[in-house]
Protein backbone atom coordinates (compact mmCIF):
# COMPACT_ATOMS: atom_id res chain seq x y z
CA UNK A 1 0.00 0.00 0.00
CA UNK A 2 1.49 3.40 -0.94
CA UNK A 3 2.56 5.99 1.76
CA UNK A 4 0.40 8.89 2.41
CA UNK A 5 2.86 11.93 3.69
CA UNK A 6 0.18 13.70 5.86
CA UNK A 7 -1.11 10.80 7.79
CA UNK A 8 -3.68 14.18 8.99
CA UNK A 9 -5.39 13.35 5.97
CA UNK A 10 -6.14 10.16 6.55
CA UNK A 11 -7.83 10.94 10.04
CA UNK A 12 -9.48 14.12 8.50
CA UNK A 13 -11.05 11.51 5.74
CA UNK A 14 -12.05 8.71 8.65
CA UNK A 15 -13.48 11.26 10.88
CA UNK A 16 -15.77 12.83 8.05
CA UNK A 17 -17.14 9.74 6.56
CA UNK A 18 -17.86 8.30 10.09
CA UNK A 19 -19.97 11.90 10.85
CA UNK A 20 -21.70 12.15 7.55
CA UNK A 21 -22.19 8.35 6.60
CA UNK A 22 -23.75 5.52 8.07
CA UNK A 23 -21.56 2.30 6.34
CA UNK A 24 -25.43 0.25 6.72
CA UNK A 25 -27.45 3.10 4.50
CA UNK A 26 -24.24 4.46 2.81
CA UNK A 27 -26.69 3.98 -0.41
CA UNK A 28 -28.96 6.41 0.88
CA UNK A 29 -26.21 8.73 1.89
CA UNK A 30 -26.67 12.58 0.30
CA UNK A 31 -24.34 15.25 2.31
CA UNK A 32 -24.73 18.65 1.42
CA UNK A 33 -22.97 21.05 -1.46
CA UNK A 34 -20.14 22.19 1.08
CA UNK A 35 -19.52 18.98 2.58
CA UNK A 36 -19.16 17.34 -1.06
CA UNK A 37 -17.03 20.20 -1.74
CA UNK A 38 -14.79 19.47 1.36
CA UNK A 39 -14.47 15.72 0.34
CA UNK A 40 -13.38 16.34 -2.75
CA UNK A 41 -10.52 18.70 -1.42
CA UNK A 42 -9.62 15.78 0.68
CA UNK A 43 -10.03 12.98 -1.79
CA UNK A 44 -7.15 15.77 -4.05
CA UNK A 45 -4.65 16.04 -1.20
CA UNK A 46 -5.28 12.30 -0.56
CA UNK A 47 -3.02 10.48 -3.36
CA UNK A 48 -2.96 6.75 -3.40
CA UNK A 49 -2.74 5.84 0.02
CA UNK A 50 -6.24 3.73 -0.10
CA UNK A 51 -7.12 5.05 -2.93
CA UNK A 52 -9.18 2.32 -3.92
CA UNK A 53 -11.31 2.12 -0.72
CA UNK A 54 -12.53 5.70 -1.28
CA UNK A 55 -13.24 5.31 -4.55
CA UNK A 56 -15.52 2.25 -3.38
CA UNK A 57 -17.20 5.02 -0.74
CA UNK A 58 -17.91 7.36 -4.03
CA UNK A 59 -19.12 4.65 -6.14
CA UNK A 60 -21.59 4.02 -3.42
CA UNK A 61 -23.46 7.24 -3.32
CA UNK A 62 -22.43 8.15 -6.92
CA UNK A 63 -26.37 7.91 -7.73
CA UNK A 64 -27.20 10.47 -4.88
CA UNK A 65 -24.31 13.65 -5.82
CA UNK A 66 -23.25 15.06 -8.61
CA UNK A 67 -19.60 13.69 -8.25
CA UNK A 68 -18.21 10.90 -10.48
CA UNK A 69 -15.11 8.84 -11.13
CA UNK A 70 -13.22 9.47 -13.70
CA UNK A 71 -11.74 5.55 -15.06
CA UNK A 72 -8.40 6.19 -16.65
CA UNK A 73 -7.82 4.40 -19.91
CA UNK A 74 -5.68 2.05 -17.96
CA UNK A 75 -8.55 1.06 -15.80
CA UNK A 76 -10.81 0.31 -18.69
CA UNK A 77 -8.28 -1.61 -20.38
CA UNK A 78 -7.94 -3.63 -17.16
CA UNK A 79 -11.64 -4.05 -16.96
CA UNK A 80 -11.19 -6.48 -19.94
CA UNK A 81 -8.84 -8.95 -18.24
CA UNK A 82 -6.26 -8.25 -20.99
CA UNK A 83 -4.13 -11.13 -19.54
CA UNK A 84 -6.20 -13.96 -20.91
CA UNK A 85 -5.98 -12.39 -24.65
CA UNK A 86 -3.71 -14.45 -25.96
CA UNK A 87 -6.33 -17.57 -25.81
CA UNK A 88 -8.59 -15.95 -28.67
CA UNK A 89 -5.52 -13.99 -30.68
CA UNK A 90 -3.05 -16.78 -30.86
CA UNK A 91 -5.28 -19.72 -32.21
CA UNK A 92 -5.79 -17.23 -35.26
CA UNK A 93 -1.98 -17.24 -35.32
CA UNK A 94 -1.24 -20.56 -35.32
CA UNK A 95 -3.86 -21.54 -37.61
CA UNK A 96 -2.39 -19.08 -40.00
CA UNK A 97 0.41 -20.44 -39.44
CA UNK A 98 -0.44 -24.22 -40.13
CA UNK A 99 -2.30 -22.87 -43.19
CA UNK A 100 0.74 -21.49 -44.53
CA UNK A 101 2.49 -24.73 -44.87
CA UNK A 102 0.11 -26.52 -46.58
CA UNK A 103 -0.81 -23.78 -48.66
CA UNK A 104 1.61 -21.60 -49.49
CA UNK A 105 2.74 -17.73 -48.19
CA UNK A 106 1.01 -16.77 -51.19
CA UNK A 107 -2.12 -17.85 -50.98
CA UNK A 108 -2.78 -16.24 -47.15
CA UNK A 109 -5.10 -13.10 -47.00
CA UNK A 110 -2.54 -10.76 -44.53
CA UNK A 111 -5.03 -8.28 -43.45
CA UNK A 112 -8.33 -10.45 -43.36
CA UNK A 113 -6.39 -11.95 -41.17
CA UNK A 114 -4.95 -9.06 -38.80
CA UNK A 115 -8.94 -8.18 -39.11
CA UNK A 116 -9.55 -11.26 -37.35
CA UNK A 117 -7.33 -11.02 -34.96
CA UNK A 118 -8.62 -7.26 -33.72
CA UNK A 119 -12.05 -8.81 -33.73
CA UNK A 120 -11.94 -11.86 -32.21
CA UNK A 121 -9.82 -9.84 -29.44
CA UNK A 122 -12.46 -7.41 -29.03
CA UNK A 123 -15.28 -10.01 -28.81
CA UNK A 124 -13.31 -11.95 -26.07
CA UNK A 125 -12.96 -8.41 -23.97
CA UNK A 126 -16.59 -8.04 -24.15
CA UNK A 127 -16.89 -11.21 -23.15
CA UNK A 128 -15.22 -11.25 -19.95
CA UNK A 129 -16.76 -8.23 -19.03
CA UNK A 130 -20.31 -9.80 -19.73
CA UNK A 131 -19.06 -13.04 -17.44
CA UNK A 132 -17.53 -10.45 -14.67
CA UNK A 133 -21.14 -9.36 -14.55
CA UNK A 134 -22.98 -12.36 -14.40
CA UNK A 135 -20.45 -13.74 -11.77
CA UNK A 136 -21.34 -10.86 -9.49
CA UNK A 137 -24.84 -10.97 -10.17
CA UNK A 138 -24.72 -14.69 -9.31
CA UNK A 139 -22.63 -13.84 -5.77
CA UNK A 140 -19.85 -16.46 -7.43
CA UNK A 141 -18.25 -12.48 -7.23
CA UNK A 142 -17.94 -11.94 -3.71
CA UNK A 143 -16.08 -10.37 -0.69
CA UNK A 144 -15.37 -13.69 0.02
CA UNK A 145 -14.47 -15.29 -3.73
CA UNK A 146 -10.83 -14.75 -5.07
CA UNK A 147 -12.46 -12.30 -7.78
CA UNK A 148 -11.82 -9.76 -9.88
CA UNK A 149 -12.57 -6.47 -7.16
CA UNK A 150 -13.94 -3.61 -9.54
CA UNK A 151 -17.60 -4.54 -9.65
CA UNK A 152 -16.96 -6.26 -5.85
CA UNK A 153 -15.38 -2.97 -4.43
CA UNK A 154 -17.67 -0.85 -6.66
CA UNK A 155 -14.70 0.52 -8.34
CA UNK A 156 -16.89 0.62 -11.18
CA UNK A 157 -20.98 -0.25 -11.89
CA UNK A 158 -22.60 -2.65 -13.63
CA UNK A 159 -23.89 -0.02 -16.24
CA UNK A 160 -20.35 1.11 -16.70
CA UNK A 161 -19.37 -3.09 -17.90
CA UNK A 162 -22.75 -3.58 -19.94
CA UNK A 163 -22.15 -0.45 -21.51
CA UNK A 164 -18.30 -0.94 -22.32
CA UNK A 165 -19.12 -4.83 -23.04
CA UNK A 166 -22.02 -3.39 -25.48
CA UNK A 167 -19.56 -1.27 -27.65
CA UNK A 168 -16.84 -3.64 -27.72
CA UNK A 169 -19.97 -6.48 -28.81
CA UNK A 170 -21.13 -4.10 -31.73
CA UNK A 171 -17.77 -3.14 -33.11
CA UNK A 172 -16.44 -6.99 -32.59
CA UNK A 173 -19.97 -7.93 -34.83
CA UNK A 174 -19.22 -5.01 -37.31
CA UNK A 175 -15.86 -6.14 -38.22
CA UNK A 176 -17.11 -9.85 -38.24
CA UNK A 177 -19.85 -8.80 -40.86
CA UNK A 178 -17.28 -7.05 -43.07
CA UNK A 179 -15.05 -10.16 -43.20
CA UNK A 180 -18.38 -12.34 -43.68
CA UNK A 181 -18.65 -9.38 -46.68
CA UNK A 182 -15.49 -10.41 -48.06
CA UNK A 183 -14.60 -14.16 -47.41
CA UNK A 184 -18.29 -15.78 -47.38
CA UNK A 185 -21.21 -16.47 -45.84
CA UNK A 186 -19.64 -20.03 -44.12
CA UNK A 187 -17.87 -16.94 -41.49
CA UNK A 188 -21.28 -16.40 -40.85
CA UNK A 189 -22.60 -18.95 -39.25
CA UNK A 190 -19.68 -19.66 -37.39
CA UNK A 191 -19.07 -16.14 -36.01
CA UNK A 192 -23.12 -16.31 -34.99
CA UNK A 193 -22.07 -19.32 -33.16
CA UNK A 194 -19.14 -17.93 -31.26
CA UNK A 195 -21.62 -15.14 -30.40
CA UNK A 196 -24.17 -17.20 -29.33
CA UNK A 197 -21.62 -19.34 -27.11
CA UNK A 198 -19.95 -15.75 -25.78
CA UNK A 199 -23.63 -14.85 -24.54
CA UNK A 200 -24.22 -17.61 -23.06
CA UNK A 201 -20.94 -18.57 -21.17
CA UNK A 202 -21.88 -17.44 -17.93
CA UNK A 203 -24.92 -19.60 -18.07
CA UNK A 204 -23.20 -22.50 -19.12
CA UNK A 205 -21.80 -22.63 -15.37
CA UNK A 206 -25.32 -23.53 -14.31
CA UNK A 207 -25.40 -26.83 -16.06
CA UNK A 208 -21.65 -28.18 -16.38
CA UNK A 209 -21.15 -26.96 -19.81
CA UNK A 210 -19.16 -24.04 -19.24
CA UNK A 211 -15.44 -25.89 -20.27
CA UNK A 212 -17.15 -27.28 -23.30
CA UNK A 213 -18.46 -24.03 -24.18
CA UNK A 214 -14.38 -22.50 -23.70
CA UNK A 215 -13.09 -25.42 -25.81
CA UNK A 216 -16.30 -24.60 -28.89
CA UNK A 217 -15.20 -21.26 -28.85
CA UNK A 218 -11.41 -21.06 -28.33
CA UNK A 219 -10.56 -24.86 -29.59
CA UNK A 220 -12.76 -24.96 -32.56
CA UNK A 221 -14.90 -22.06 -34.05
CA UNK A 222 -11.70 -19.25 -34.41
CA UNK A 223 -9.53 -22.01 -35.90
CA UNK A 224 -12.58 -22.98 -38.62
CA UNK A 225 -13.22 -19.31 -38.87
CA UNK A 226 -9.42 -18.01 -39.40
CA UNK A 227 -8.93 -21.05 -42.52
CA UNK A 228 -12.47 -19.26 -43.78
CA UNK A 229 -10.86 -15.60 -43.33
CA UNK A 230 -7.28 -16.71 -44.43
CA UNK A 231 -8.23 -18.85 -47.80
CA UNK A 232 -11.22 -18.44 -48.35
CA UNK A 233 -12.57 -22.09 -47.48
CA UNK A 234 -12.61 -24.75 -44.67
CA UNK A 235 -9.79 -26.63 -44.21
CA UNK A 236 -10.98 -29.46 -41.90
CA UNK A 237 -6.99 -30.73 -40.99
CA UNK A 238 -6.54 -27.49 -39.32
CA UNK A 239 -8.80 -29.00 -36.40
CA UNK A 240 -5.55 -30.83 -35.81
CA UNK A 241 -4.37 -27.62 -33.97
CA UNK A 242 -7.88 -27.89 -31.63
CA UNK A 243 -6.54 -29.97 -28.99
CA UNK A 244 -3.03 -28.48 -27.98
CA UNK A 245 -4.37 -24.86 -28.23
CA UNK A 246 -7.40 -25.90 -27.09
CA UNK A 247 -6.77 -27.71 -23.78
CA UNK A 248 -4.19 -24.95 -22.59
CA UNK A 249 -6.89 -22.72 -23.12
CA UNK A 250 -9.12 -24.93 -21.14
CA UNK A 251 -6.35 -25.27 -18.52
CA UNK A 252 -6.79 -21.32 -17.82
CA UNK A 253 -10.34 -22.42 -17.26
CA UNK A 254 -9.91 -25.04 -15.11
CA UNK A 255 -7.19 -23.64 -13.36
CA UNK A 256 -9.89 -20.32 -12.17
CA UNK A 257 -12.76 -22.97 -11.38
CA UNK A 258 -10.45 -25.24 -9.38
CA UNK A 259 -10.18 -21.88 -6.92
CA UNK A 260 -14.00 -21.04 -6.97
CA UNK A 261 -15.24 -24.30 -6.35
CA UNK A 262 -16.03 -23.40 -2.77
CA UNK A 263 -17.84 -19.99 -3.79
CA UNK A 264 -19.42 -21.35 -6.75
CA UNK A 265 -21.00 -24.02 -5.27
CA UNK A 266 -22.29 -21.99 -2.33
CA UNK A 267 -24.13 -20.00 -5.34
CA UNK A 268 -25.10 -23.00 -7.20
CA UNK A 269 -23.27 -23.07 -10.14
CA UNK A 270 -21.55 -26.40 -11.31
CA UNK A 271 -18.89 -26.84 -12.96
CA UNK A 272 -16.17 -29.54 -13.83
CA UNK A 273 -13.57 -28.90 -11.60
CA UNK A 274 -16.18 -28.67 -8.83
CA UNK A 275 -17.73 -32.16 -10.20
CA UNK A 276 -13.65 -33.77 -9.86
CA UNK A 277 -13.69 -31.94 -6.48
CA UNK A 278 -10.19 -30.04 -5.54
CA UNK A 279 -7.38 -32.94 -5.62
CA UNK A 280 -8.58 -34.51 -8.78
CA UNK A 281 -9.36 -30.84 -10.26
CA UNK A 282 -4.97 -30.37 -9.85
CA UNK A 283 -4.42 -33.70 -11.80
CA UNK A 284 -6.58 -32.57 -14.43
CA UNK A 285 -5.32 -29.35 -14.78
CA UNK A 286 -1.79 -31.43 -14.90
CA UNK A 287 -3.11 -33.57 -17.93
CA UNK A 288 -4.19 -29.65 -19.54
CA UNK A 289 -0.64 -28.82 -19.44
CA UNK A 290 1.06 -32.04 -20.68
CA UNK A 291 -0.80 -33.43 -23.36
CA UNK A 292 -0.44 -30.74 -25.78
CA UNK A 293 3.26 -31.04 -26.08
CA UNK A 294 3.17 -35.21 -25.97
CA UNK A 295 0.21 -34.45 -28.94
CA UNK A 296 2.69 -32.16 -31.00
CA UNK A 297 5.70 -34.65 -30.46
CA UNK A 298 3.21 -37.61 -32.22
CA UNK A 299 1.94 -35.27 -34.79
CA UNK A 300 5.68 -34.34 -36.06
CA UNK A 301 6.32 -37.89 -35.73
CA UNK A 302 3.42 -39.16 -37.66
CA UNK A 303 3.84 -36.35 -40.35
CA UNK A 304 0.97 -34.19 -39.43
CA UNK A 305 2.92 -31.50 -38.84
CA UNK A 306 6.57 -30.70 -40.04
CA UNK A 307 9.68 -30.85 -37.80
CA UNK A 308 10.22 -27.38 -36.95
CA UNK A 309 6.72 -27.22 -34.91
CA UNK A 310 8.66 -29.43 -32.03
CA UNK A 311 10.52 -25.50 -31.58
CA UNK A 312 6.99 -25.28 -28.95
CA UNK A 313 9.10 -27.25 -26.78
CA UNK A 314 10.48 -24.92 -25.28
CA UNK A 315 6.88 -24.08 -23.53
CA UNK A 316 7.76 -26.98 -21.48
CA UNK A 317 9.99 -23.95 -19.73
CA UNK A 318 6.88 -22.35 -18.49
CA UNK A 319 4.12 -25.38 -18.65
CA UNK A 320 6.61 -27.04 -15.77
CA UNK A 321 6.29 -24.09 -13.76
CA UNK A 322 2.89 -24.09 -13.97
CA UNK A 323 2.86 -28.05 -12.67
CA UNK A 324 4.95 -26.77 -9.43
CA UNK A 325 2.66 -24.04 -8.94
CA UNK A 326 -0.17 -26.49 -9.18
CA UNK A 327 1.09 -29.55 -7.04
CA UNK A 328 1.73 -26.82 -4.17
CA UNK A 329 -1.81 -26.84 -4.01
CA UNK A 330 -1.02 -30.69 -1.44
CA UNK A 331 0.82 -28.58 0.52
CA UNK A 332 -0.11 -24.73 0.72
CA UNK A 333 -3.82 -25.27 -0.17
CA UNK A 334 -6.09 -23.78 -2.19
CA UNK A 335 -4.11 -19.56 -2.35
CA UNK A 336 -1.26 -21.93 -3.67
CA UNK A 337 -3.40 -21.98 -6.67
CA UNK A 338 -4.34 -18.08 -7.10
CA UNK A 339 -2.83 -16.10 -10.43
CA UNK A 340 -2.41 -19.92 -12.24
CA UNK A 341 -5.20 -19.17 -14.59
CA UNK A 342 -3.02 -15.40 -15.80
CA UNK A 343 0.39 -18.65 -16.02
CA UNK A 344 -1.48 -20.65 -17.84
CA UNK A 345 -2.82 -17.65 -20.56
CA UNK A 346 1.08 -17.04 -20.40
CA UNK A 347 1.86 -20.59 -21.51
CA UNK A 348 -1.01 -20.32 -24.37
CA UNK A 349 1.57 -16.95 -25.58
CA UNK A 350 4.64 -18.72 -25.51
CA UNK A 351 3.63 -22.17 -27.09
CA UNK A 352 1.56 -21.09 -29.93
CA UNK A 353 3.52 -18.18 -30.72
CA UNK A 354 6.58 -20.87 -31.16
CA UNK A 355 4.95 -23.49 -33.08
CA UNK A 356 3.48 -20.63 -34.93
CA UNK A 357 6.98 -19.53 -35.83
CA UNK A 358 8.31 -23.01 -36.29
CA UNK A 359 5.29 -23.14 -39.06
CA UNK A 360 5.87 -19.83 -40.65
CA UNK A 361 9.57 -21.33 -41.37
CA UNK A 362 8.56 -24.25 -42.82
CA UNK A 363 6.38 -22.57 -45.02
CA UNK A 364 9.57 -20.34 -46.21
CA UNK A 365 11.90 -23.44 -46.75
Amino acid sequence: MPHCKNTTIINEIGTFFQKNCDNAQLQDFAPPPYKLYKLYELYKLYELYELYKLKSYFCAFNKKTNITMQHSVKEWFNTTRHWSFPVSFMPVIVTTAYLSTTNGLNAIHWWYVLLAVVGVVLIHAAGNLLSDVGDFRSGADSEEAFAVPNLVKHFFTEKEYLTFSGILFTIGILIGLILTWLCGKELLFIGSAGILLTFLYTRSKNVFLSDATIFAVFGILIILGTSIVAIGSIQPDVLLLSIPVGLITLSVLHANNTVDIATDKAVGLHTIAMAMGENASVKCYIAYQTIPFVFVIAATLFGALPYLALVCLLGIIPAIANIKKALSFYTQGREALFGLDVCSAKLQLVFSLTLAIGLFVSALL
